[in-house]
């Protein structure tokens, strides 16, 4: 469970049970407990807002290219560097047709990419993970999903309001506990090739691959779910609140695997040719609502 969900169960007025035990209770840090974040100014709210449209519309965009566009389109005065600094925040990067790593932590093991010649061949062939930025009325959230790439199946997601790592460990730990892919890819960035990430996909038998230089196409099926999330549900629905988006996303994964049909897979849903395929294993599990 995210830690903002895990703060939300405190009892405050709890006489019987003190709060230090509360914390102990739920793993959250006594320290933590009196922290106020500070609010989010409407302007960085706006223009982050605006950066995740282009960026959407055109992952091929820039800081520059996205900067112009703000500038042009959105009527945003905003500097180059602002751009700059929030794309990092948000943690996304500009799609390049040519050589182009994510931000790795230096310390970290980079693992070599796996899938050169390689095409998902059938469920649980290839796993993909991503993070995109989900906007909200007054702030943002981040969202974590694990995408089969044979059937477009959302295996697993998650959500929470900070770029920290244990939302990023829920996910993989419950897309595990459905079943084990061959291959899992994803880019480089400081959360996949981070220890406690890469150990817990080595302990279940996975062969790691993370993108290579020159492969814009490597995470194309999770950049294709993020288009679609965002423009079938997350622009229309607006949220005004965290709990809103998490239960309005979690009817959206149940659609999009379900009932939503995809042209490429000749007009079938995701579940019926994930699980199909997948008969006999754990594997025929439904994508559950995150816990919480």
């Amino acid at each position: 469970m995210p830690r903002v969900e895990r703060l939300a169960l405190l009892d405050w007025e709890q006489p019987e049970l003190p709060l230090t035990t509360q914390a102990a209770l739920l793993g959250l840090n006594r320290s933590g407990l009196y922290y106020v974040p500070q609010p989010v100014k409407p302007a960085e709210v706006a223009i982050k807002h605006a950066i995740d449209e282009v960026y959407t519309q055109y992952p091929f965009y820039g800081s520059r290219r996205i900067t112009v566009e703000l500038r042009e389109t959105y009527r945003l005065k905003v500097a180059r560097e602002t751009v700059q600094r929030y794309m990092r925040e948000m943690g996304i990067t500009a799609i390049y047709p040519g050589p182009n790593l994510s931000r790795h932590n230096p310390e970290h093991k980079v693992y070599p990419y796996l899938l050169r010649n390689v095409t998902a061949s059938y469920p649980n062939h290839v796993w993909g993970i991503d993070i995109t930025y989900v906007r909200l009325r007054g702030s943002w959230l981040y969202l974590v999903a694990v995408i089969d790439w044979f059937s477009r199946y959302v295996v697993s997601w998650e959500l929470d309001q900070t770029l920290e790592m244990p939302f990023v460990l829920t996910a993989v730990e419950r897309a595990l506990a459905q079943a084990t892919p061959v291959i899992w890819n994803s880019d480089q960035g400081s959360h996949f090739t981070s220890p406690q990430y890469t150990r817990l996909l080595l302990d279940a038998g996975v062969q790691i691959s993370m993108d290579g230089k020159g492969r814009a196409s490597d995470n194309i099926f999770t950049e294709r779910l993020w288009r679609t999330v965002k423009y079938e549900e997350v622009y229309p629905k607006d949220y005004a609140q965290p709990k809103e988006a998490r239960c309005s996303l979690a009817t959206y994964f149940d659609f999009y695997n379900r009932q939503r049909r995809h042209q490429a897979l000749d007009y079938q849903t995701p579940a019926s040719v994930y699980c199909a395929s997948s008969a006999g294993t754990r594997a025929t599990r439904s994508t559950q609502e995150p816990t919480g």
